[in-house]
């Protein structure tokens, strides 16, 4: 018998309630609908204290590199970052400074990001798909964007997004499924122990 996927996004969110977290949310719910495994959220918000002021990871607290540990061996990472001057924010930037650089080898990443109009909609090729190339991952064919006006209460009301989310999640399975059939025997031997 093989584990179950591990499933982790990120939300870059600063906020408490957050759209980022809510994309992020969404978009976990969609995979796990799709592929099984186990959901884990990391918002970034409530951890930045803990992290913010640290250059080397040996400094982090417990809480930090726990979830630095959880997306280093995520089976399937979801990253959503709010757009803060045309890019991601810096601490988003400055937690992933802490990865591991071949930690993220090959893994998929659905890239999803949150802004105040449709301008910075780019963000997500031009920033977030750069970043994750240098990790050498596998990010996904399609990047979910939301704007404000396609959340209500903090939760996505949008149709068209929604569809949206849907067909990214639709088009990374090829890739998920290439994941669960590519782990090392060891590692499935392991988690069956």
């Amino acid at each position: 018998m093989t584990r179950p996927l591990r499933l982790v996004a990120v939300s870059g969110g600063m906020q408490r309630p957050s759209k980022s977290a809510a994309l992020a949310d969404h978009l976990l719910d969609l995979m796990a609908e799709e592929v099984g495994g186990e959901r884990r959220l990391i918002e970034l918000g409530p951890l930045a204290p803990h992290f913010a002021g640290a250059v080397w990871r040996p400094q982090l607290p417990a809480t930090v590199e726990r979830e630095l540990v959880a997306v280093e061996q995520a089976d399937v990472l979801v990253v959503a970052t709010p757009v803060f001057r045309g890019s991601y924010t810096g601490l988003f930037k400055h937690f992933f400074d802490f990865i591991d650089q071949d930690a993220l080898m090959d893994k998929p990443i659905l890239l999803a990001a949150t802004g105040g109009s449709e301008r910075h909609a780019l963000v997500i090729d031009h920033q977030l798909r750069p970043l994750f190339s240098f990790f050498q991952a596998r990010t996904l064919p399609l990047g979910v964007y939301a704007t404000d006006k396609d959340f209500i209460d903090h939760r996505l009301r949008d149709e068209a997004l929604i569809q949206r989310a849907r067909l990214a999640v639709r088009r990374a399975l090829p890739l998920v499924d290439l994941t669960r059939h590519a782990r090392p025997p060891q590692l499935a031997e392991a988690a069956a122990a």
